[in-house]
């Protein structure tokens, strides 16, 4: 049984996206093509909030917010990543995401409109890792004291010897 809790939310910043790329540039320098966005994985039982701040793409527009909010998730199956419930947090994004096929890195695009008519639309990369309870086959694999696999940054196994 789940006792409720008394606090009051705030969206967590350890899954905070912040959108870059919008600074000014000397004549005649290109920039380089920017690195996908990324969200940190999610087990396939997580209901997590991930966020995408967007404050970047209105400075110099202070009294500007978000006022709206589209997803798209793709790919779209049974049983896939699902976006739920959503809300604005002045120029931050939240939308709280559950499921998802573990091994599957799903791309969600966030559409948001401002209250001046500004639509800003960005894809952001959500991977799917099975986090909790992993178990390997592999007698080489570094685990916990209850058989879970550890593992590092990117969700593969730690290994022995390695």
């Amino acid at each position: 049984m789940s006792t409720p809790a008394t606090a009051v939310w705030r969206p967590s910043v350890a899954r905070r996206v912040v959108l870059d790329g919008f600074f000014r540039l000397p004549r005649g320098v290109v920039p380089l093509p920017p690195s996908p966005l990324a969200w940190p994985a999610k087990d396939p039982s997580d209901v997590l909030d991930y966020e995408l701040d967007i404050s970047e793409a209105l400075a110099g527009a202070r009294d500007d917010t978000i006022t709206s909010i589209d997803v798209t998730v793709t790919p779209s199956t049974s049983g896939g990543l699902k976006a739920g419930n959503m809300a604005a947090d002045g120029t931050v994004a939240v939308v709280w995401f559950s499921g998802g096929v573990a091994g599957t890195t799903y791309s969600v695009q966030v559409v948001v409109g401002t209250a001046n008519g500004r639509l800003i639309g960005r894809t952001v990369l959500l991977p799917v890792q099975s986090l909790a309870g992993m178990t390997s086959s592999d007698d080489s694999a570094l685990t916990t004291q209850a058989g879970a696999v550890i593992t590092d940054q990117n969700g593969d196994p730690i290994l022995l010897g390695s």
